[in-house]
């Protein structure tokens, strides 16, 4: 019982509930602890991976963000996935370049020689998604696609079809033995036509809402097997049930460790975050044993 009164106190910075909590499922899993002083994940239970490829650490959705990650011995990663207008795909998070880059207007409007002039405000280049999967073509890690469709300006519907055959063509092509690559979106346009094109490939339905019986039936019913899902409108209760539903959850944000605390005290599969590298040091400090594989049995 002492470990858990010392890590509980080194658990100051957290608010309290969500502290106890956290502690509350160490005290569930004393049996596993017991066993051989460690605190064990199984499977992709809290597993961590890069938002935007660490957007608080690193300019996001760049190359630099990935590599850096990487080499910090990160091995899971989300990023942003926009189509040119000559049918190019490239990272960017924004409906505009305003934001992020030195230039202005849609990725939609320009083409992929355009786009490919186009400067962040940090220097790098914006890159294509090719660039990035041909740079983990040797890495079996874990990767969410967001499909970035949910503007119906720049994405009607007679679009969608031709976006998602083009991206599961890509990246069925590009994936490395060992990898895990995961098609996400909060529009469900996108994931239905994958699952028409492909019954097999692993999808996840994102929301900003909790994870509710309502949004697990939606996942469902898109043929999701995975939920994204708002950290602070979620219960413990809801994971479960989520579970027992067959659908394994993913939380956001991840602005802080006291977010992942919190996300891993719920019981998350696997928890998105923008420090991959101050999170990834927390846990190894904190836990003799805290698996990074990015390759989940699940």
């Amino acid at each position: 019982m002492l470990k858990y009164v010392s890590l509980f106190s080194s658990l100051k910075r957290c608010h309290l509930r969500h502290a106890l909590a956290f502690t509350l499922v160490l005290l569930a899993a004393d049996i596993a602890v017991a066993q051989d002083g460690r605190i064990p994940i199984l499977g992709e239970r809290g597993f961590v991976f890069a938002h935007r490829g660490g957007r608080f650490e690193f300019e996001e959705n760049t190359l630099t963000a990935f590599k850096n990650s990487y080499e910090k011995g990160l091995r899971g990663f989300e990023t942003d996935v926009r189509l040119s207008k000559d049918g190019q795909f490239f990272i960017l998070h924004d409906d505009n370049l305003n934001r992020t880059t030195t230039s202005e207007g849609h990725v939609e409007h320009k083409t992929a020689d355009e786009l490919r002039q186009v400067k962040t405000k940090g220097g790098n280049s914006l890159p294509a998604i090719v660039d990035l999967l041909d740079y983990l073509s040797d890495k079996p890690v874990y990767l969410e696609l967001e499909m970035k469709t949910s503007n119906k300006e720049l994405y009607p519907d007679e679009c969608i079809e031709e976006y998602a055959s083009k991206l599961l063509e890509l990246v069925k092509a590009k994936t490395p033995k060992g990898a895990k690559y995961v098609f996400t979106s909060f529009d469900e346009r996108p994931l239905k036509a994958i699952r028409r094109l492909d019954p097999t490939v692993e999808m996840l339905f994102i929301t900003s809402d909790g994870c509710t019986p309502e949004n697990v039936q939606k996942t469902k019913s898109i043929g999701a097997q995975r939920l994204g899902c708002n950290v602070n409108k979620t219960t413990r209760d809801q994971v479960r049930a989520a579970h027992k539903a067959g659908i394994l959850v993913s939380l956001w944000p991840g602005l802080s460790i006291e977010d992942y605390q919190l996300g891993f005290a719920l019981g998350a599969d696997s928890l998105c975050t923008d420090i991959p590298v101050q999170l990834t040091a927390w846990i190894k400090a904190n836990f003799s044993v805290m698996t990074m594989d990015a390759n989940p049995k699940k």
